[in-house]
């Protein structure tokens, strides 16, 4: 019996007879409560709350559709971006995590302080350089290598498109602008919070024509902070609905802009008589 769930009156009923007859003893009782007592690891608490969790997770899917027509458009290549997984580790874990090399865009949390990651397996970085290039993925799918001064141009002009809808898939929390700082292949020289803090780590599962790999962005805590309290459904939808009525208003003036009205503008009036009229001659005036 959990210690969350909610009992019935008759559930409780029954549960009394038990113990009154003698068929349930309390020390059972108390030794099926200590089983469900969950282990909690003060060293790395949860900073999110499931509500806000949920929120997060409708913000990168929308994030993923923007970056699969991103990527779509820029490579002439069929591109899907889907979250796999949204977690809560600290920022070790997740740097053991990564291959080496591998490419990490250093990015600022403008105009909020502090630095994020979004980092993207090899495979996918050589498949964005290839097909750029006009080459097939295919033909460096197996290559580890350090990039050139070329191909870290054309990955980080690929990593602005990405943070273009970072800042779009944002917009109802937050008026995001983050920035490309650098890029940087070794995870071990890239240390922009230390090791024990936490950091919410989201996954996608990225494919690129045949190619398939990963591409994580890694914000820490402590610069999300400032705008967690608004992770949270009910700003979400509000902030939604909001932006729903000011495309409406800018709609009913586009339209208005275009209507057509007459206008009729009268500067003043006199009376002459038709002798004068016969006589005037340049340099006389009419007075209105």
């Amino acid at each position: 019996m959990a210690s969350d769930e909610v009992l019935s009156q008759s559930e409780i009923d029954s549960l009394l007879d038990a113990l009154s007859s003698g068929e349930v003893e309390a020390e059972e009782l108390k030794e099926e409560e200590e089983e469900e007592v969950q282990v909690y690891d003060f060293k790395h608490p949860n900073k999110l709350s499931k509500d806000q969790l949920r929120t997060l997770r409708m913000i990168y899917e929308g994030f993923g559709r923007l970056v699969s027509t991103a990527i779509s458009t820029q490579l002439r290549s069929v591109g899907q971006i889907e979250v796999a997984s949204i977690e809560q580790l600290s920022y070790d874990e997740f740097i053991r995590s990564l291959p080496q090399p591998t490419v990490m865009s250093i990015c600022e949390f403008h105009p909020f302080h502090g630095q994020f990651i979004i980092e993207m397996n090899p495979k996918v970085a050589f498949a964005i350089v290839e097909r750029t290039f006009g080459g097939t993925e295919v033909e460096t799918q197996n290559q580890i290598r350090e990039f050139t001064d070329i191909e870290e141009v054309v990955l980080k002009k690929m990593t602005k498109k990405i943070l273009n809808s970072f800042s779009e898939a944002w917009k109802n929390v937050a008026d995001l602008r983050p920035r490309l700082k650098e890029l940087e292949s070794n995870p071990q020289f890239t240390q922009i919070v230390p090791g024990n803090d936490m950091v919410i780590l989201a996954t996608f599962n990225t494919k690129i024509g045949d190619t398939e790999g990963l591409i994580n962005i890694c914000i820490p805590y402590i610069v999300l902070e400032p705008i967690v309290s608004k992770l949270s459904a009910q700003f979400w939808f509000s902030a939604s609905r909001e932006e729903e009525d000011e495309g409406e208003t800018k709609e009913l003036k586009k339209s208005l802009t275009r209507a057509d009205l007459p206008v009729e503008v009268e500067l003043g009036t006199t009376n002459i008589t038709v002798g004068q009229l016969l006589g005037l001659k340049k340099g006389d005036v009419l007075r209105l």
